[in-house]
């Protein structure tokens, strides 16, 4: 190696020349549901002991027994045997203590049970707390005014139905479907009037007011209202503040304003048991109480680290990810239910369990830690075992199971019979797997300082390599014949029209492949065959090609080109990214590494809107001083902590900006938070809004957040944080 390569790799090694990112604590989000059928004039409330209770159909309940990833249910509240006999209409909280209304008075078990006021109204059904243990009390088209047991005011609204009743600023305010309403000093005046209201929130510096379009705002010294209608849901079914901050309920999910303008938007099982919310309130420790016409959501948040997150995501995988070393999903659950379920097989186990060793090679080069270190071994027999399986000299299996199962797995027809009695290995290998498994043996070999691993990783990557070199270019199968995409031989290659993204694909990962042979093995084979593909059959052209002119096959290409160029495939985004390790780091000369590098920003100015910590920290390598470092932090901090394969839809919503058809297939000018978006491995577009899941998957964190993180971290991008490895939650 020659001295200037070698400080090239040590400056990269180190993290010499990038701003590093203090890991500051940040606040994340996360949800504890409580599932229970729960009626529309259902309400939740905490009082000053954090004390959660509701009431739905005149019944009172608690949540019991959740956590977060461990539902919990909404069950009946029985420790006042008294209230057996009551028929409730409504419940609240004044002086931060429950109350309870039925249809002869309004009382507490605070205060030693002192505190009972009688009312005359039968069918009343709300009611507000005012100054000094005065009440206003509603049964949806009169007004009573009670202090002591007296009355001391009443009215009747003709024509108009009472919605919400409140007090602040000195006086109650009262809301109908048409008129908003103050009360003071016994004289009820008009403060708005519309149509279509439904909720309102009040407090002493704004007033904002739900109806079936938006809302309005006022702000304490204005007279006239902001009125918000471009909105994540709409209607407005119930607003609430929470120090300050509004949150608003609708029929498709719960949100809140953020400082710059958008909004926070939760939907879904990731974060709601339902989408139809009917009460909001604060619940402890911070927490927003959220209820639902399915159940209660707890929606929490805490400070916390990005190194904490990392080693909340570690045990995720260790625990529920691990299947014969490969790094797999979960598949099968009960709704969200971690008891239940199956390690699943699939295509992509090599490349999957590939990013996943990748990760735990650059936490190990970062931390030197000797867990990551046996991670790393574990992972790397897994692989070592898919070429062992299928006794084709360095041909992988896609993946392998017990024999006993085989009726239970994916494509049971491409599965075949392992020369290692009781095991079956699934062939057609791709090329997805060979870039995966040459950028993993390539990590391991150089940063994982133990000879052992290093040896075998190098082994199997000349295996593999050597296979394909020998085979013209092609994996070939158990059948004699190349698989469908494992193919990089020119006839095929160029056979492509040079705007048809796979010629550009397959050249870089191959350069790239061989590349990463020829630097641990130093075979000459190797080194020969790129600069033939480069130099004879255009291969340095087609990776250099810049990506504006990749799109759509011309009309007289053949049916396999347009097939594959009818819009953007983002499967090829992770197999190039991943390649790019390769065929940067170790480019045979620094000419090759300037066009490399400008090829590499290329790509990743297509890339940018999407936001990808994965995408920006491999364009980091080639050291430019522009990777979206803030875009990344925020990526990793984003990222939901459940990863269960929920039902997410967006597509509904008005505050987005939506973009007409493109071969990008991006639909919304902004990428939406991580926490918004479908679950998704980085294989596919983040720019999908909806998404159909039912619970039944959990996706591992190994590929899709611990290999930024750790790569992050080992660049010296992200910096260690003090805190400890103590786990957030017991997942």
């Amino acid at each position: 190696m020659t001295i200037c390569r070698l400080a090239f790799l040590l400056i990269l090694g180190s993290g010499i020349g990038f701003s590093q990112v203090p890991d500051q604590p940040f606040e994340q989000w996360y949800s504890i549901r409580y599932y229970g059928a729960v009626r529309k004039d259902g309400k939740v409330f905490k009082d000053r002991n954090n004390l959660i209770q509701g009431i739905s159909g005149g019944q009172l309940f608690l949540p019991a027994h959740g956590r977060f990833l461990h539902p919990g249910a909404l069950v009946p509240d029985t420790r006042y045997r008294s209230m057996k006999s009551r028929t409730l209409r409504d419940m609240g909280v004044y002086q931060h203590q429950f109350w309870y209304l039925d249809e002869e008075s309004l009382w507490s078990h605070a205060w030693a049970g002192r505190m009972e006021l009688l009312h005359p109204m039968p069918q009343a059904k709300m009611f507000a707390g005012g100054p000094d243990f005065s009440f206003l009390i509603s049964d949806g088209t009169s007004l009573e005014y009670l202090k002591d047991s007296l009355v001391l005011w009443h009215t009747t609204l003709t024509g108009e139905q009472v919605k919400a009743i409140s007090y602040a600023r000195q006086k109650f305010w009262v809301l109908t479907s048409t008129h908003l309403y103050t009360l003071q000093n016994k004289k009820l005046q008009t403060f708005y009037s519309g149509e279509g209201f439904t909720s309102l929130a009040v407090n002493d510096t704004s007033v904002y007011l739900g109806y079936e379009k938006g809302y309005y705002h006022w702000k304490k010294e204005s007279h006239l209202p902001l009125e918000h209608t471009q909105l994540p849901s709409v209607p407005v079914n119930t607003v609430t503040l929470i120090d300050g901050h509004p949150w608003m309920g609708t029929n498709k999910g719960v949100f809140t304003p953020k400082p710059d303008g958008t909004y926070a938007y939760f939907q879904g099982e990731r974060w709601l048991p339902g989408d139809e919310v009917i009460s909001i309130t604060a619940g402890p420790t911070n927490s927003v109480l959220v209820l639902t016409t399915q159940g209660l959501s707890q929606l929490s948040k805490r400070m916390i680290t990005l190194q904490e997150k990392a080693y909340f995501f570690e045990n995720q995988v260790r625990t529920r990810h691990i299947r014969n070393g490969f790094n797999a999903s979960l598949e099968g659950m009960e709704k969200g239910n971690l008891g239940t379920g199956y390690l699943s097989d699939a295509d992509n186990d090599g490349l999957w369990t590939s990013m996943y060793l990748g990760s735990q090679a650059f936490r190990y080069a970062a931390t030197k830690e000797k867990q990551a270190l046996e991670n790393c071994r574990e992972s790397l027999e897994a692989m070592e075992r898919l070429y062992a399986v299928t006794s084709i000299p360095g041909f992988p299996a896609r993946s392998f199971e017990r024999k006993s199962i085989k009726s239970q797995l994916s494509d049971t027809n491409v599965w075949q019979p392992s020369h290692q009695p009781g095991w079956v290995w699934k062939a057609t290998t791709s090329s997805d797997e060979a870039i995966g498994h040459v950028f993993a043996f390539s990590t391991v070999a150089e940063l994982v300082n133990e000879p052992s691993l290093q040896k075998k990783a190098i082994r199997l990557l000349d295996t593999l390599m050597n296979h394909i070199v020998s085979h013209d270019l092609y994996l070939v199968d158990y059948d004699g014949k190349p698989t469908k995409w494992g193919r990089w031989n020119p006839a095929y290659v160029n056979s492509f029209p040079v705007n048809v993204g796979d010629r550009k694909l397959n050249s870089s990962n191959i350069i790239g492949m061989l590349q990463t042979a020829y630097h641990f093995t130093k075979k000459e084979k190797y080194r020969k065959k790129a600069f033939e593909l480069m130099t004879k059959h255009g291969y340095l052209a087609n990776l250099t090609r810049p990506m504006s002119e990749i799109g759509k096959a011309p009309d007289n290409a053949d049916e396999h080109s347009k097939l594959l160029s009818e819009g953007w495939n983002h499967s090829d985004d992770e197999m190039y990214f991943l390649g790019y390790w390769g065929l940067y780091r170790y480019a045979f000369n620094d000419t090759l590494r300037t066009q490399y590098r400008r090829a590499i920003i290329d790509h990743w100015q297509v890339e940018r809107p999407e936001k990808d910590a994965t995408w920006n920290f491999f364009t980091a390598l080639t050291g430019t001083k522009s990777f979206d470092l803030a875009e990344s932090i925020w990526y990793l901090q984003q990222y939901p902590l459940d990863l269960i394969d929920w039902r997410i839809q967006n597509s509904h919503r008005q505050d987005l900006h939506f973009l007409p058809d493109n071969f990008r297939k991006q639909t919304i000018s902004q990428v939406l938070s991580p926490a918004e978006r479908p679950m998704q491995r980085h294989n596919r577009n983040t720019f999908i809004l909806d998404e159909n899941g039912n619970g039944q998957s959990e996706f591992s964190a190994g590929d899709t957040w611990l290999l930024p993180y750790w790569l992050g971290r080992y660049l010296g991008i992200i910096k260690a944080s003090p805190s400890d490895h103590s786990l957030l939650f017991s997942n």
